[in-house]
């Protein structure tokens, strides 16, 4: 497979583009794609990792697959042979890294569940013995597992950092009964999905979702449960009081931080080494969580 940094679908409309994300619009269905661009520091790199657009999308799939009982998701298929004729013509370029999903009207913000204390929640624990506003027990170390998981909703910035808001605060913005229903959908989801990939080797220490409605109903977008989307740790190797081992683009921020990057762009080019380490951990997290061997479609 070769690595996919940009798409271009001749004869379909371009929807959005994403750092990670190119989507086009087939009227009432969407075409989503996931290439393989990466991004550090709210900028993407010059280089992409090889099979990262594959991971997620296979990843996001045994996701929405596992939880549907739960909540609906936007998928249609992943199969093809099954897209529009008008598609199937890029067959060869969309094979393993694409979705037919469902056009809805996206919710307002990100949907973050917390179940460990790490990143920005350490950050914010640290000086004020909160997240997102929520008081938690004194004395816990970075990494610690929470009492129990929080929602920590925040908007979702075109450019630059999210910023985190208060249950209320959403309340205001998608109203009071669908800021719960967002709420219990994401918890619900997080604690399933937890326990599974917990039984397998893997913590998943925090991760967000996004969420859209279709003809009144409130369903599942974008991607699910990825290393993108999620802070994944090594359950084996877990032990709280500091930073973990972790399946996703650390390398690559290790790798900037010690060049010492002004994490302005343009961004630097990724040497063979990092690259490689990146692919490893995304296909280690596919294969523990799935307990399948990762393959291209």
């Amino acid at each position: 497979m070769e690595v996919v940094l940009k798409t271009e679908l001749k004869g379909l409309k371009l929807f959005s583009r994403g750092k990670v994300r190119d989507t086009y619009d087939l009227k009432d269905r969407l075409l989503m794609i996931a290439t393989d661009r990466i991004s550090a520091f709210d900028v993407v790199l010059p280089n992409g990792i090889p099979y990262k657009g594959a991971v997620l999308t296979q990843l996001s799939l045994f996701w929405f697959n596992y939880t549907k009982d739960i909540i609906p998701n936007h998928v249609i298929t992943a199969d093809v042979s099954k897209f529009p004729e008008d598609v199937k013509k890029f067959s060869d370029m969309l094979k393993g890294r694409s979705m037919l999903v469902k056009k809805t009207k996206p919710l307002s913000g990100e949907f973050v569940v917390r179940g460990y204390l790490s990143g920005s929640g350490w950050k914010e624990y640290r000086e004020k013995g909160t997240i997102c506003g929520i008081a938690l027990p004194k004395g816990l170390r970075e990494s610690d597992k929470l009492p129990e998981p929080l929602f920590t909703p925040s908007t979702k910035a075109v450019k630059g950092h999210d910023l985190n808001i208060t249950q209320e605060e959403l309340a205001k913005l998608i109203g009071e009964d669908m800021a719960e229903r967002v709420k219990e959908a994401s918890l619900s989801i997080y604690n399933r999905a937890s326990e599974n990939a917990r039984k397998r080797g893997i913590i998943i220490a925090d991760t967000k979702f996004e969420f859209g409605m279709l003809d009144g109903e409130l369903i599942v977008i974008d991607e699910m449960l990825t290393p993108d989307s999620s802070r994944f740790w090594s359950g084996s190797s877990y032990s709280p009081g500091g930073p973990q081992k972790s399946f996703d683009k650390q390398p690559v921020r290790d790798y900037l931080e010690s060049i010492k990057w002004n994490k302005q762009p343009p961004a630097p080019v990724l040497p063979p080494e990092v690259v490689e380490g990146t692919t490893k951990r995304y296909i280690d997290a596919y294969e523990i969580i799935t307990g399948k061997k990762f393959e291209v479609v």
